[in-house]
């Protein structure tokens, strides 16, 4: 779970964004005072749950008397027709909340699903699937997070976190060993460098200066991975990504890379098909 200091700022924002700025004018007109129900969250689809801590989270800060329970975690399968959660208490509360709380999980939920997909794809293999920093802005840790759920790992979560020299660093600062040589003077004991190379001539390049702890081999064919693999020998860590879709993903990881990074994952991720029933 992912502390709940860091999800509260936005399940808060996009209720005010929902409730701004005279609150629910439908339930406020036809809903009773008083009235309460019994609602379930359930799923219409098969998928890979994510989002249960968000929606539960989007129900209490509109109402913190509503009784919530999640009955299938984060990460969990689930199939269509399957109550993910329940939630009980003023029935006007829980449409104020409904809205927000779906769509947070079915996001979610469909990006811990299409990660899912991909990590089946690596089975047999060494290779790890990862995210990129193409997510939604405002949301990376809600969907990083779901990544995870959906069996991925993650890629760093930003700027700050690593070196990653790609195309246009290299060719901003003159070249390959420039690059190399200005990472490695500038890193602390902490920070890890990533090297993006187009070609396996610049690969051979990177590992004959050294000082790059991963090699990016980005838009190779599976010939130039494997290729790549076994120029490595072991040496860095090689992740292979762009045009990483499913229908590929078995072949890229019987090439031997350790790591896959697709974009896809957050970025094109369908919404799973969830709604809420009174």
């Amino acid at each position: 779970m992912l502390p709940e200091l860091l999800i509260e700022p936005i399940v808060r924002a996009a209720l005010i964004e929902d409730l701004s700025p005279m609150g629910d004018a439908t339930t406020k007109a036809v809903i009773p005072a008083g009235k309460t129900y019994a609602a379930r969250l359930n799923a219409r689809e098969e998928g890979v749950v994510s989002g249960m801590q968000v929606a539960a989270m989007a129900f209490r800060l509109v109402d913190p008397a509503l009784r919530v329970q999640v009955l299938v975690k984060d990460g969990a399968p689930c199939k269509s027709g399957d109550t993910l959660m329940t939630i009980e208490g003023l029935a006007a509360s829980i449409l104020m909340g409904e809205r927000v709380a779906l769509n947070f999980a079915g996001r979610l939920s469909g990006i811990a699903t299409k990660t899912a997909g991909f990590v089946a794809q690596t089975k047999g293999t060494k290779a790890r699937i990862t995210c990129t920093r193409k997510t939604t802005p405002g949301l990376r840790a809600l969907e990083k997070a779901a990544v995870s759920h959906g069996g991925g790992f993650n890629h760093r979560y930003g700027l700050s976190d690593a070196i990653l020299i790609k195309d246009n660093h290299i060719a901003a600062a003159g070249g390959v060993r420039q690059v190399l040589e200005a990472a490695k003077a500038a890193r602390s004991h902490m920070m890890r460098i990533e090297l993006e190379v187009d070609t396996l001539r610049q690969m051979e390049e990177a590992l004959h200066i050294g000082g790059a702890d991963v090699i990016l081999l980005d838009n190779m064919s599976n010939d130039e991975l494997r290729a790549a693999v076994a120029l490595n020998a072991g040496r860095v860590t090689l992740e292979a990504s762009g045009n990483m879709v499913l229908e590929r993903i078995a072949e890229v990881a019987a090439t031997g890379v350790d790591y896959i990074s697709a974009g896809a994952l957050t970025h094109s991720a369908r919404t799973l098909d969830l709604g809420l029933d009174f």
